[in-house]
């Protein structure tokens, strides 16, 4: 069995070090091991409160019960969690930082890819994106630049959608920029949740690191 480090752990909250490769929950399609299969025998009141992409790698919060999923989702409701990922894009990110602010809506043309700008279909929901460039270099004469972003909203694929929406999508997303390049060393997403920061039911302010995935520490920010 896939053996996926704790973070930090108290009687309500769980954060786990979710790795690259794996659902967060069921899909209909999918008879793969979840990280929710992998918890639910020894945790079974337990919840998802926000998800991961299975190829994005990192800091990730569950609930082990009903009160802890209601305080937590109302945080990321009220926008109080903080959360700060590491991604690799393709191209060289022209301005040292900046915030997207796109609504994203639904793809037209595939019922998987979520869309921002135009075209986007559906009601179209508020997103908010900020990103500071750590890093732009060329990897066999092709230019990437490596970031830091925080998302202000919980919006599915929304870093991928805005940086698409850049024109630089993340690195290895075969979904949003298919056969797209990638950097050496890697055959995942170039996306990864390093840090979350969340109130416990006590009142406390926690928070959570991931360490840097061996491809992205041989990258050498």
């Amino acid at each position: 069995m896939m053996k996926i480090k704790v973070l930090y752990e108290d009687s309500n909250i769980l954060a786990i070090d979710k790795p690259s490769g794996i659902l967060v929950h069921p899909d209909q399609k999918s008879k793969e091991k979840t990280i929710l299969d992998l918890f639910l025998k020894k945790y079974p009141k337990l919840e998802i409160v926000h998800r991961l992409d299975k190829e994005t790698s990192g800091a990730m919060l569950l609930a082990k019960n009903k009160k802890a999923y209601e305080f937590l989702k109302k945080q990321f409701v009220n926008r109080e969690i903080k959360k700060v990922y590491n991604a690799i894009v393709v191209g060289s990110v022209k301005n040292d930082h900046g915030t997207l602010t796109k609504p994203i809506g639904r793809s037209p043309s595939d019922f998987r890819r979520w869309l921002a700008g135009r075209g986007a279909r559906g009601t179209l929901r508020d997103a908010i994106t900020e990103y500071q460039v750590l890093k732009r270099f060329a990897d066999k004469k092709i230019k990437f630049t490596y970031l830091e972003i925080k998302p202000k909203t919980g919006r599915t694929h929304q870093i991928r959608v805005h940086m698409k929406f850049l024109n630089h999508p993340v690195a290895c997303d075969s979904l949003y920029n298919p056969g797209g390049p990638c950097p050496k060393g890697f055959n995942r997403l170039a996306l990864h949740a390093l840090l979350i920061e969340f109130k416990n039911l006590k009142g406390e302010s926690v928070k959570v690191e991931s360490s840097l995935p061996k491809e992205f520490e041989k990258l050498k920010i």
